[in-house]
């Protein structure tokens, strides 16, 4: 769930008594207005939270009380931002457009998404009959071309299809951890070794752990690709879009969001509007 402006429920009367708790003072109306966004900025600030001024999954966990070790802290941020010799807001923007909003499904798994068309890939490597073969058998889950997705925690449902199907055919062990992307930034599985992990096992363990790891992986990502990196620090938008999402980049206008989310964050932090 996402309350942000413009929203009007229960939902938002719940959110605004929350924020009330805590020190504001709004009207609890179940309008979120510009004074529902700065209460939540200002929550956020005081709890060390990513600053968004909505209340995403994040936001409303902490509110409820819920444990906080997993998740993303505006620190983790700006330490990601040091390393990368950024402004904090341009980590904000990436998190904002590149990440699917939390590192962590409901059920407490990591995000995941399985590709079958990794999958594919991977089996190819035994040989294309074979992959042919299993293809054939299931689809869903070994197939050259994406798709089958469930989304949600049940994407573990086909990762752990895949799993059985590397034991039965003494695959690589670890092609279905692969042929996944995991977390917060959605990094492929089978990048381990360039983010500097032994095994995709590895790296799989490190993704449980936190936001703050997941984080922490992108930038290794981002390290990994002088050219990315350049273009994130010369926020040459269409550039960076380009060289992480892929070529059909412009199809999801990427590039055109990262520009506003970076702006929406610099309006959040005043500070950096000289960086």
């Amino acid at each position: 769930m996402k309350l942000t402006i413009g929203s009007k429920s229960q939902q938002v009367k719940d959110l605004q008594t929350m924020l009330n708790n805590n020190g504001a003072a709004l009207d609890v109306d179940g309008w979120f207005g510009d004074l529902t966004s700065k209460a939540v900025a200002d929550y956020q600030k005081q709890l060390n939270l990513p600053m968004t001024g909505y209340a995403g999954k994040r936001t409303l966990a902490v509110l409820n009380g819920e444990p906080r070790a997993k998740f993303l802290s505006l620190t983790d941020m700006q330490f990601a931002a040091e390393q990368l010799d950024v402004p904090t807001a341009v980590i904000a923007a990436v998190a904002e457009v590149e990440s699917n909003g939390c590192g962590f499904f409901d059920c407490g798994r990591p995000s995941i998404l399985f590709e079958r068309h990794v999958f594919y890939r991977i089996v190819s490597q035994k040989s294309k009959d074979f992959a042919a073969s299993v293809s054939n058998k299931y689809p869903n889950i070994c197939n050259p071309k994406p798709g089958g997705y469930i989304g949600g925690s049940g994407e573990y449902q086909r990762f752990s299809n895949a799993a059985t199907l590397e034991f039965a055919y003494m695959l690589d062990k670890d092609a279905a951890i692969s042929a996944c992307s995991w977390g917060m930034f959605q990094i492929m599985g089978y990048h381990f070794s360039l983010l500097g992990y032994s095994s995709a096992n590895d790296f799989k363990l490190d993704m449980e752990i936190s936001e703050r790891n997941q984080l922490l992986a992108l930038v290794k990502f981002i390290k990994a690709d002088s050219n990315m990196h350049k273009a994130l620090k010369g926020h040459k938008w269409a550039e960076f879009a380009k060289r992480y999402n892929g070529p059909n980049y412009k199809k999801n206008l990427y590039d055109v969001k990262l520009a506003q989310a970076y702006a929406d964050a610099l309006a959040l932090m005043p500070e950096e509007q000289a960086a």
